[in-house]
């Protein structure tokens, strides 16, 4: 579809300190348009099947090393995939190094604290995987559409009305992550970048199919009206919130098989950025492990 990963790093990737426009990101993008979408279709597949293997091993070593812990956000409107892209990206990962936790409306206890409480509390230990699938975010979408839930929050003083008041959330949210990343925290933030049309094609198909209702809510569909709104306080967060540490994906999200080849290929160069190796054993336990290695054969003669 592109010539490199790298390639597929630097389109996706919103670049620290640059002005980012997020209707230059086209939710529908699925490769070269020359080349036929099946052939696209079965490359992507490749892709991400190569990467699913090499995640798991290289999940294997972050565990081992137990040195950094990785954190993977997904933010994205109703409708845009995060539970099947978790799910498909997800799937040879142990399920004993990696946590996925859902963060929606908050519980009274959770309103009773600052607004990064409730996701420090599921941080992912070392060694481990992180998936938040929403978060602490949701404070500078959600929150910032719907001001009205600051009063929620009694917040001393608190001036949603301000421009000041949303800045100093991002600048709380960056020195959060900065103090993260210096302490082994490495993270990778996803937003899954879903067009207007698809997101209602996909909430009729749940409206439609009995087997998915589950999965359709009326205040989903009240929330489209709040669209414009919606895709302004994302691009101001994008702008805000995407650094060296921790950096934004867009990814394009109208064809599920480009999002979830895409955001493998983001995580596995994530992990692979980190240089991580085995750990080394000491020479005394090299020959204690020689010596068992012998004994075991010798009982098989």
């Amino acid at each position: 579809m592109l010539k490199s990963v790298e390639d597929i790093l630097k389109m996706c990737r919103v670049a620290p300190g640059k002005k980012f426009k997020l209707k230059n990101h086209d939710p529908g993008w699925a490769g070269d348009r020359d080349i036929p979408v099946k052939a696209r279709r079965l490359q992507a597949e490749r892709l991400l099947a190569q990467d699913i293997n090499d995640l798991a091993e290289a999940q294997d070593i972050l565990y081992a090393a137990d040195s950094w812990s990785l954190l993977v956000i997904f933010q994205a409107m109703d409708a845009a995939g995060k539970d099947g892209t978790i799910k498909h990206v997800m799937s040879g990962i142990n399920p004993q190094g990696c946590q996925v936790r859902s963060f929606k409306q908050p519980s009274s206890e959770e309103l009773d604290h600052d607004f990064l409480w409730r996701c420090s509390k599921a941080l992912p230990e070392c060694g481990h995987i992180g998936i938040f699938n929403r978060s602490y975010y949701e404070e500078v979408l959600v929150v910032k559409v719907h001001p009205e839930l600051i009063a929620k929050q009694k917040i001393p003083d608190a001036r949603p009305d301000k421009k000041s008041f949303w800045e100093r959330r991002y600048s709380e949210i960056n020195a959060f992550e900065e103090h993260l990343s210096r302490n082994g925290t490495r993270i990778v933030k996803f937003f899954l970048n879903v067009s207007k049309a698809e997101q209602r094609r996909r909430f009729l198909e749940r409206a439609t199919d009995a087997k998915k209702h589950w999965k359709f809510s009326p205040q989903d569909v009240a929330e489209r009206s709040h669209w414009d709104e919606y895709m302004a306080a994302y691009e101001q967060m994008l702008n805000a919130t995407s650094t060296e540490h921790a950096p934004w994906y867009v990814i394009p999200a109208d064809e599920k098989w480009v999002c979830r080849s895409i955001v493998a290929q983001v995580l596995t160069h994530t992990v692979a950025a980190l240089n991580l190796k085995y750990p080394e054993v000491p020479d005394d336990l090299k020959l204690k492990i020689e010596e068992s290695r012998r004994q075991l054969e010798a009982e098989g003669e």
